[in-house]
C-alpha cells in the first residue's frame, strides 16, 4: 500500500509468548486455588494493552493487576523516568472488575508515584474525582542519572502542573523519593481545551479560549528542565463547545470509540525543517462530503479541503486520520479518500496526491484506527502495535506507471523524488518511466519536472533552508481541478514569537516566519543572468574580442571541477558518447551556472561554511547532467545502440528515429530552462538528425536553432562522406550555416571547388575590409598572368598588392597557402563548373 507501516513492537508477538511463559511457570508450580487463578490470567489475555511510549523507547503495557490496589481501579495514564526508578500511575475507580464507571459524580481518581527499588513502595499524588494523566520529562542527554525527575500532571479540571523530586540513592541500588510529603510544583497551563505531547521534542502543545478565540500555544521543556512559552497562535476554529481532548497522552479509554465522529480531530505535526502544521477536522455534519483544514504556519496560509464521500460503509472507522511522514501528512478516511498533503511546498495542488472512490491504494489503507506519535512513530491501540510510517516508494512507483491524470503523474513523482537521493534501483525505474511517458504529460514538461526536482531532492538534506533559494518545480501556477475535492486558501496570522533568541527547530521556524513576515523578494534561483552572460562570451568569441583570459578560465575551471564530480560518483562507463570532446560553449555554460549558483547561495546561506557551498553547488549541477545522460542511456540501451551510430555512411534505423525523438525532447526542455548539457550532447543530435531527416527538415530544424552544428559533428560529416551529388549538396548546405571560425576549418577538409570557392571568399573579404584605395600605375601589361582576362587580373593584380604590403599581420594571422594565387585558381574552376566546361 501506498503507507508503509514496519513494526518495531507488537504486543501479541513481543509480549504474550513471554506471559505464556509465565502462565506455564505459575502452573507447573500450583495446584488448587492457585491453579484457578493461574487460569484466570490465561482468560485475560483481551485485558493487555499498550498505556504509553517513552521518548526513549521504553513502552509501557499492563496486563491483568501489577499491583493489589488495582483490583478496583482501571489505570488509565502511566509513566516511568528514563532511569525507570518512578513510576507514575493514574487509576480511575471501576464499577466492576474490568469495566470503568466513565466518570460520574463521586467517582474517584488516585494518581500516584511509585519507586521501583525499592519494589512497591508508593505515595500518593492526588486523590480527586476527575481524572488525571502523567508524563515524565525525559532529558535529551542520558549520560549520567539526574537527582531531580520531572513529571507532569494533566488534569480534566483543565490545567498542568510540574512536579519536581529530588531521589537519593541509599544502600547501594535502592533509589527514594527525598521529602515525599514535599514535592515542590508549578502550573505550566490552565484553563486549556485541548492539549498534544510530543515525547520526541519534549514539547507540550495547549489550546485556550480567550474571548472566544482559540490560542495555539506551545511550551518547551529544556535540558536543564526549566520551560518556555515559545509562542501564541490565534487558530481560526471554534472550540467552546467541543468539550476536552487530550492527544498522545497515553490510551484514550475515557472515549467511547463509536463515538468518535462526534469529536473533533486535530494535532499538530512539526519536523526538522521548521515546519509547523495544525491539522483539523471539525464535527461530522455529514456523511456526503468531510471537511478539514491544515494550517501551514511556516507559509503564512491555511487549506480548507472538502472531499466528497458517497455513501457511508458502515464497516470502516468513521474517524479521520492525521500521520505525520516528514515532508508529508497523510489524511485519510479508509474506504473514501486518502490525500498526501506535501507539507513543504503546499502551494500547488498538482504537489500532493489525493484519490478517492474505487481506487486500490484507498481499499488498502490500513482500517484501525491510527495514531502519530512523534516522527515517524505511528500507534494502532486496538492491535497493540508500533509502527515507523513511511511512503512506500516503490508502491507508488508502480501506481505511477498506471495512473492517467496529469495531476496524479505530478504528485506520486514528487512523492516518489522526496526521499533524497532514491537507491540506484528506484532511480532507474523513474528515469524508464520518464524515458517512456516523455509526450505522455500536457499539462507540464515531464523531462523537466523530472530534472528540477531530482535535482533539488539531491541537496535538499544538505540545509532546510534551500526550499527559499533553489526551483523545486518546473511549474509556477495550476489551474486545472483535481477530480473529488475543492479547496480554499485562507492567509492566516502567523505565531508571535514569545522568545529572542533560538536554536535548532525554533531557529528554522523563526527563520521560515520572518521570510513570510518580511515579504522578501523572490529568491529562487534562475538562469536570466546565466542565460546573458554565455550570450556574451559566445558573441566575444564570434567577433574575437574575448575578454580577460583569466575570466574565462576560471568559469571552464568550474565546468571541469563539475564534471570531475559527475565522474567521481559515476565509476561504470558510459554507453552513450557524451564527454568525449571538448565542447567550449557546454563547458562555458557550466561553468557559468556553477559561478552563479554559489554566489546567490553564499548571499542568502548563513552560517554554512564556503566549502560546504561550494560542494553543494557541485553535486547539484553534476545531478542535472548526470539525469540528461541518465535518460539518454536508458532510451540507449532499450534500443540498443552502438557507437557505429557516429559514422555518417549508414542508413537510420527506427531505433534512431526513436533517440533522436528524445533528445530533441531533453533539448526543448532544457533550453526554455536555459540548463546546460553534457558536452558531446549537441554532436550527438546532430549527427542522429543527418541520419534520420530529409534534408529539408534537416536544414529546417538547423534555422531554428533545434540542431547546433558543433565542428565535432561537421569534421565527422565531411570526412566520413563521399561527394556524390547527394553528399556535396548535404555538405554545402551545412558549410553555409556554419558560424565563420567554424566554417573556415571546416572548408579546408573538403577537398573541392565549392569549399575553395568559400574559402577564397572569406580571404578577399578579409582583405578588401583592410584596403585604402590609392592612385597607382597599372602593371597589366607586365603581368605574367596567363588568362586574358582584363577584370580578373586586375583584381588579383590588387589582391596581390594588398599582400605584399601587410605580410607581417598576414603572417600572423596564419591562413594556409591561402592567397592571390589560390583565389585565382579556385575563380576558374568555379567559372568552368558553372560553364559546365
Amino acid at each position: 500500500m501506498a503507507l508503509r507501516l514496519v513494526a518495531d513492537f507488537d504486543l501479541r508477538k513481543d509480549v504474550l509468548p513471554w506471559l505464556r511463559a509465565q502462565r506455564a511457570a505459575a502452573r507447573g508450580g500450583c495446584t488448587g486455588q492457585g491453579w484457578r487463578e493461574a487460569g484466570v490470567f490465561e482468560n485475560n489475555y483481551e485485558s493487555l494493552r499498550i498505556l504509553n511510549v517513552e521518548r526513549n523507547g521504553n513502552i509501557i503495557y499492563t496486563y491483568k493487576h501489577l499491583y493489589t490496589f488495582e483490583k478496583d481501579f482501571q489505570v488509565v495514564s502511566c509513566s516511568v523516568n528514563s532511569e525507570r526508578t518512578l513510576l507514575a500511575a493514574s487509576l480511575v475507580q471501576s464499577t466492576k472488575e474490568g469495566r470503568k464507571n466513565e466518570l460520574q459524580p463521586g467517582s474517584k481518581c488516585l494518581t500516584l508515584l511509585v519507586e521501583i527499588h525499592p519494589l512497591n513502595n508508593v505515595r500518593v499524588l492526588k486523590a480527586v474525582d476527575s481524572c488525571i494523566w502523567v508524563q515524565f520529562l525525559y532529558p535529551h542527554v542520558d549520560s549520567h542519572p539526574l537527582s531531580e525527575n520531572h513529571l507532569l500532571l494533566i488534569s480534566e479540571e483543565k490545567y498542568i502542573e510540574q512536579f519536581h523530586i529530588q531521589v537519593i540513592q541509599e544502600d547501594g541500588s535502592r533509589v527514594v523519593i527525598k521529602n515525599s510529603g514535599h514535592l515542590p510544583r508549578q502550573r505550566v497551563a490552565e484553563d486549556f481545551v485541548w492539549a498534544q505531547w510530543d515525547m520526541s521534542e519534549q514539547r507540550l502543545y495547549y489550546i485556550d479560549l480567550k474571548k472566544s478565540r482559540s490560542i495555539l500555544k506551545c511550551v518547551q521543556f529544556c535540558v536543564d528542565e526549566n520551560f518556555n512559552l515559545m509562542f501564541e497562535a490565534p487558530l481560526d476554529i471554534s472550540l467552546s463547545d467541543s468539550g476536552f481532548k487530550l492527544v498522545n497522552f497515553g490510551c484514550d479509554d475515557l472515549q467511547d470509540q463509536e463515538k468518535l465522529s462526534k469529536y473533533l480531530t486535530l494535532c499538530v505535526f512539526t519536523n526538522h525543517t521548521g515546519s509547523l502544521c495544525v491539522c483539523y477536522s471539525p464535527k461530522f455534519d455529514s456523511w456526503e462530503q468531510i471537511t478539514y483544514s491544515v494550517f501551514y504556519f511556516h507559509k503564512g496560509h491555511s487549506k480548507t479541503f472538502t472531499a466528497a464521500l458517497g455513501s457511508a460503509d458502515s464497516r470502516v472507522t468513521k474517524d479521520i486520520t492525521f500521520l505525520n511522514l516528514d515532508y508529508y501528512v497523510a489524511v485519510y478516511l479508509p474506504g473514501h479518500f486518502f490525500h498526501l498533503l506535501n507539507i513543504q511546498h503546499p502551494d500547488l495542488i498538482c504537489h500532493s496526491l489525493f484519490l478517492t472512490g474505487n481506487n486500490e491504494v484507498i481499499d488498502m489503507l490500513p482500517h484501525h484506527p491510527l495514531h502519530s506519535l512523534s516522527g515517524s512513530l505511528v500507534l494502532d491501540w486496538c492491535s497493540g502495535k508500533l509502527y515507523r510510517a513511511s511512503l512506500n516508494q516503490s508502491y507508488l512507483l508502480e501506481f505511477l506507471w498506471n495512473t492517467r491524470l496529469d495531476c496524479e503523474k505530478m504528485a506520486v513523482l514528487h512523492c516518489v523524488l522526496s526521499g533524497g537521493r532514491s537507491p540506484p534501483f528506484l532511480e532507474a525505474k523513474i528515469i524508464q518511466w520518464v524515458s517512456e511517458n516523455i509526450s505522455a504529460c500536457h499539462s507540464f514538461d515531464l523531462i523537466q519536472e523530472f530534472i528540477i526536482a531530482s535535482s533539488y531532492w539531491c541537496i535538499y538534506p544538505e540545509t532546510s533552508n534551500l526550499d527559499k533559494l533553489l526551483p523545486y518545480s518546473s511549474i509556477l501556477t495550476w489551474t486545472t481541478e483535481i477530480p473529488g475535492i475543492t479547496i480554499v486558501t485562507e492567509e492566516i496570522a502567523l505565531p508571535l514569537m514569545k522568545m529572542h533568541s533560538f536554536q535548532g527547530y525554533w531557529e528554522k521556524l523563526n527563520f521560515h516566519l520572518e521570510y513570510v513576515k518580511y515579504s522578501k523578494p523572490h529568491l529562487h534561483y534562475h538562469n536570466s543572468m546565466v542565460r546573458r552572460e554565455w550570450h556574451s562570451l559566445i558573441l566575444e568569441e564570434t567577433t574575437g574580442k574575448r575578454r580577460s583570459k583569466v575570466y574565462v578560465r576560471n568559469i571552464l575551471d568550474n565546468a571541469i571541477k563539475v564534471i570531475s564530480n559527475l565522474e567521481a560518483r559515476n565509476l561504470e562507463p558510459r554507453l552513450t558518447p557524451l564527454f568525449q570532446e571538448e565542447d567550449n560553449h557546454q563547458r562555458l555554460l557550466v561553468g557559468l551556472m556553477a559561478s552563479e549558483l554559489k554566489d546567490h547561495l553564499l548571499r542568502h546561506l548563513q552560517g554554512i561554511e564556503k566549502k560546504k557551498i561550494e560542494q553543494m553547488v557541485l553535486d547539484y549541477i553534476s545531478k542535472l547532467l548526470d539525469l540528461i545522460c541518465q535518460i539518454l542511456e536508458t532510451s540507449w540501451r532499450k534500443h540498443n545502440l552502438h557507437p557505429w551510430v557516429l559514422h555518417f555512411e549508414r542508413q537510420a534505423s527506427a531505433a534512431e528515429f526513436a533517440v533522436f525523438h528524445i533528445m530533441t525532447r531533453i533539448l526543448e526542455a532544457t533550453n526554455s530552462l536555459f540548463l546546460p548539457l553534457p558536452p558531446g550532447f549537441h554532436t550527438l543530435h546532430t549527427v542522429l538528425g543527418v541520419h534520420c531527416l530529409p534534408l529539408h527538415n534537416l536544414l529546417h530544424y538547423i534555422d531554428n536553432g533545434v540542431l547546433l552544428l558543433t565542428e565535432t559533428a561537421v569534421t565527422r560529416l565531411m570526412e566520413d562522406l563521399d561527394n556524390t551529388e547527394k553528399n556535396e549538396k548535404l555538405k554545402f548546405s551545412i558549410i553555409v550555416r556554419l558560424p565563420p571560425l567554424i566554417g573556415q576549418k571546416i572548408c579546408r577538409l573538403w577537398d573541392h571547388p565549392m569549399s575553395s570557392n568559400i574559402i577564397s571568399r572569406n580571404h578577399v573579404k578579409r582583405l578588401l575590409q583592410k584596403y585604402n584605395k590609392q592612385p597607382r600605375s597599372s602593371m597589366i601589361g607586365n603581368s605574367s598572368f596567363s588568362i586574358e582576362f582584363l577584370p580578373l587580373n586586375y583584381f588579383i593584380e590588387t589582391l596581390t598588392d594588398i599582400e605584399s604590403s601587410s605580410q607581417a599581420l598576414y603572417a600572423l594571422e596564419g591562413h594556409d597557402n591561402v592567397d592571390a594565387a589560390f583565389v585565382e585558381e579556385a575563380a576558374l574552376k568555379h567559372t568552368a563548373m558553372l560553364l559546365g566546361l
